[in-house]
C-alpha cells in the first residue's frame, strides 16, 4: 500500500508541526477497567478516532497517522480480529462520505497480505475517491508494522539491483526511503502514544528518527479534542534541533 509522490524538501518548516502520528492503545484496558467487553473498548474508540480526525483538521495538522492495526494484531483470537474488521468496513461505510466531504484525503499504509479481499478493495475504493481532496491527509496504518515495510522495501531494491535497473551505490537513504509505504509523506513531527505506555511497538521505526515522543496516560476511548489541542501545545514548548546545535 505504498504512495507515489514527491517528498518535501528536507527541513522544510522543520519548526513546524505538520505530522502527528498516534499508536491508539488501551481500549481493552478501558473496557476491562468498567467490566465491559473487549469489543465495547474498541468501539467507543471508533468514537475517539473520528474526534481525533475532526480536531486535527481543525487545528490545521497537514498529516495525521493512525495506527489502526499492526501486522501483529492476528495473534488476537479470531472473534476479536473478526470485530476489528467490521468496525473497520463500517467506518469506511459510514463516515468516508464525511471525510470526502470535509476535503479529507485518505491514504492506508501497510502489507495488503492477508488481509481479506473484501476489506483490501474498501480501502483502495476509499483512497481513490479522496485522491483529490487538498485537506488533512488522513493516513491509515493497517496490517502495517516497521520492519516488515523496511524488509519489502529492501527485498525491492535488490531486485532492482538483480535486473541491473539501478546500481548498488544507488542505494540510499533517499533512494530507500522512497520505496517505503510513506514515500512522499513527511517524517512525523510528534508521535502520541495513549494508555501510559512507554514503547512504539514497531511502528515508524526509520521515520521517526527525529521525532518528538509524547506519552499520555488516557486510554484511547479517552482521549479527545482537549487531549489533542494539551499534546500540541506540549510540542511547542519542545525545541528539535535535528542533531545539531539549539539556536
Amino acid at each position: 500500500m505504498r504512495v507515489q509522490e514527491h517528498a518535501e524538501a528536507p527541513g522544510e518548516e522543520r519548526s513546524g508541526l505538520r505530522h502527528i502520528a498516534i499508536i491508539m492503545d488501551g481500549n481493552g484496558r478501558w473496557a476491562a477497567q468498567r467490566g465491559l467487553p473487549r469489543t465495547e473498548g474498541h468501539r467507543r474508540g471508533v468514537e475517539s478516532t473520528k474526534e481525533c480526525v475532526r480536531a486535527a483538521a481543525d487545528a490545521g495538522i497537514s498529516y495525521l497517522t493512525l495506527f489502526s492495526f499492526s501486522s501483529e494484531n492476528w495473534k488476537r483470537p479470531p472473534t476479536e480480529v473478526s470485530f476489528l474488521m467490521g468496525l473497520l468496513k463500517r467506518f469506511i461505510q459510514r463516515d468516508l462520505a464525511e471525510l470526502h466531504e470535509n476535503n479529507v484525503r485518505l491514504r492506508v499504509i501497510g502489507s495488503e497480505n492477508n488481509v481479506p479481499p473484501e476489506i483490501v478493495k474498501m480501502l483502495r475504493e476509499a483512497v481513490v475517491l479522496t485522491a483529490a481532496n487538498a485537506g488533512l491527509q488522513l493516513i491509515i496504518a493497517f496490517n502495517y508494522g516497521a520492519r516488515d515495510e523496511i524488509v519489502r522495501a529492501a527485498r525491492r531494491m535488490a531486485e532492482q539491483v538483480k535486473a541491473g535497473e539501478i546500481a548498488v551505490e544507488d542505494i540510499t537513504e533517499e533512494s530507500l526511503a522512497a520505496e517505503f509505504d510513506t514515500a512522499g509523506i513527511p517524517d512525523p513531527d510528534l508521535i502520541i502514544r495513549t494508555s501510559g505506555e512507554h514503547r512504539i511497538s514497531n511502528f515508524l521505526l526509520w521515520q521517526c528518527a527525529y521525532s518528538e515522543f509524547l506519552f499520555v496516560d488516557n486510554f484511547w476511548p479517552d482521549f479527545t479534542r482537549q487531549t489533542l489541542e494539551s499534546a500540541i501545545a506540549t510540542y511547542r514548548q519542545r525545541e528539535r534541533r535535528f542533531g545539531g546545535l539549539a539556536g
